[in-house]
């Protein structure tokens, strides 16, 4: 089930717990998702998913709903 993988991805990447990654989850609504943070979130879903993000789509990640929108775009069913 690839929400949950990538649900997995983001609370180990940001450091936050599982149940707070919902759709509304979005940049910057913890202070670990910064830019920095941002980078090696982006590095660890494409390692996870086998893909490589656009720079467009690595700019426009901004929750966790969004996330799950691009990931789509690259083929993998969410």
């Amino acid at each position: 089930m690839s929400v949950e993988k990538l649900k997995q991805v983001f609370a180990v990447s940001l450091d936050v717990p599982l149940n707070k990654i919902v759709d509304e989850f979005r940049y910057n609504a913890v202070p670990q998702w910064d830019s920095i943070a941002h980078m090696a979130l982006i590095a660890a879903i494409e390692e996870t998913f086998d893909i490589l993000i656009e720079t467009e789509d690595v700019i426009d990640m901004s929750s966790f709903a969004k996330a799950r929108e691009i990931i789509a775009k690259y083929g993998i069913t969410i």
